[in-house]
């Protein structure tokens, strides 16, 4: 009677393994499509950010002085 026992518990165990690493690798569940990338508005760019507070500190050429 032990032996059998000691047997199902055996199986039990190992059965818990498999199902715990098939969960863990996502298993048989759908994977998601990654999200395409979103337009990013100029307000969001660095560079453009950059390039606005140059030409707000340096005054272009061809615009005339203020004074």
């Amino acid at each position: 009677m032990l032996k059998i026992l000691i047997i199902v518990l055996l199986i039990a165990v190992a059965i818990y393994v498999v199902a715990r690493l098939v969960q863990g690798r996502g298993g048989s569940a759908p994977r998601r499509r990654p999200e395409p990338p979103r337009p990013v508005g100029p307000d969001d760019d660095p560079n453009f950010l950059r390039d606005l507070e140059r030409k707000r500190r340096k005054p272009q050429k061809d615009e005339p002085d203020p004074s």
